[in-house]
């Protein structure tokens, strides 16, 4: 076989780990602790790293590494690590890399528990944040500090659906010497490499669309072999390393990543199409509507326009509440990514821990409502939406 880089479907399904002795055709789980040495010398080299081998199942495992070079080929990325979750991978990753003293610069549209991490816990170890709005990118400049570190974006952001552009933050970064970290977890790496547009780490939640069937807690971070060492030294010390079953699930997830997610965005942009032309819908935010602000810049970076689909309900927190209580097929939950609908209420969950100015800001209304949508028909998808609505 040549080393001609394939397509993206066939790396998700034939990159795989080495066969054993069985000659098993699917990749088998390795739930195993730790891993044993022929003699002293053997044991002496591999722990002063002479050798690349498994030692222990929290730095490294068959399972974990066949799933980090799935991702890493799919987002052209040289090395990674496998977390126990999307959080995580989000907090070893800027541990691993700040000091106290340095400062961050983020994108103020991010996960409620990214944004709490920034304002509560890293203040502690005097690491300071300035955010940014993510419809305004030209002030970005504005708060480099002598002291900045890091550059952190997500997009599509969580959960406004907002999209920012990753090639003028790719810029941003290189002019200015920050590392620039994007949370690539709305997108998938099939729909989006910002590895592209001048990325150095790329993280995800492999929780979402990477399992798909809201089976498995997981985090990765992928990137340069330079900074992703930075991190590994980090994580191998902390602890925080996915487990081997969880690894193995994921790997076999990742074969139909491609073929999922394009029935995701077909169903998603089906469901914002019916939404935009409700009577009882006040907007609508999807990435591959024409009436989203940054439509142009989504078609550049994006192959489709993800699962995720954000609207508000006219009558506020009332109506929302209605909606919500009567809804039959759809789940309530704060997952997404998964194969069965998803219907949450951010600013009840998933941003709750913010305040309500902070949430306002990053266009959380109260009312608003984040659809994660799934596999299902998208007739009973709009049909349940509907009678709700109703």
């Amino acid at each position: 076989m040549s080393n001609n880089r394939k397509q993206f479907e066939t790396e998700a399904i034939r990159t795989q780990m080495e066969r054993s002795q069985y000659l098993e055709h699917s990749s088998p789980i390795y739930l195993t602790s730790s891993f044993v040495f022929e003699d002293a010398e053997d044991m002496r080299a591999s722990f002063a790293e002479e050798k690349e081998r498994n030692i222990y199942s929290r730095y490294s495992n068959p399972n974990s590494s066949e799933f980090i070079d799935k991702v890493c080929k799919m987002e052209g990325a040289e090395s990674g690590f496998a977390f126990a979750s999307g959080m995580a991978a989000v907090y070893s990753t800027l541990a691993a890399l700040l000091n106290s003293g340095d400062h961050v610069i983020s994108s103020s549209s991010i996960f409620g528990s990214t944004h709490t991490l920034f304002t509560q816990f890293f203040p502690k170890w005097n690491i300071t944040t300035s955010f940014f709005d993510a419809n305004d990118l030209a002030s970005i400049e504005n708060l480099i500090q002598p002291n900045s570190k890091i550059l952190y974006a997500e997009s599509p952001t969580n959960p406004g659906v907002d999209v920012l552009d990753l090639e003028v933050l790719g810029n941003i970064a290189k002019k200015h010497g920050l590392i620039f970290i994007v949370d690539n977890c709305f997108a998938s790496p099939y729909l989006q490499q910002p590895i592209k547009f001048g990325a150095d780490l790329v993280i995800h939640s492999g929780t979402k669309l990477m399992d798909g069937q809201g089976r498995v807690l997981a985090g990765i971070t992928v990137g340069g072999n330079k900074l992703m060492d930075k991190v590994y030294r980090f994580s191998r010390i902390t602890g925080p390393a996915l487990s081997p079953f969880n690894a193995w699930v994921l790997s076999r997830s990742l074969e139909t990543l491609a073929i999922r997610v394009d029935r995701h965005c077909s169903n998603a942009l089906q469901l914002a199409t019916f939404l935009e032309n409700h009577p009882k819908i006040a907007w609508v935010k999807y990435p591959f509507l024409k009436s989203h602000p940054q439509y142009e810049v989504a078609k550049k970076q994006m192959k489709a326009g993800g699962c995720v689909v954000a609207f508000e309900v006219k009558g506020g927190l009332d109506a929302g509440r209605k909606f919500f209580d009567s809804i039959e097929l759809l789940s309530l939950s704060a997952n997404l990514g998964d194969s069965r609908s998803i219907v949450t209420h951010p600013a009840s969950t998933t941003h709750s821990k913010l305040s309500k100015a902070e949430r306002e800001a990053v266009g959380i209304t109260d009312g608003m409502v984040r659809i994660s949508v799934g596999l299902e028909h998208i007739d009973d998808i709009i049909a349940d939406i509907d009678q709700a609505l109703g």
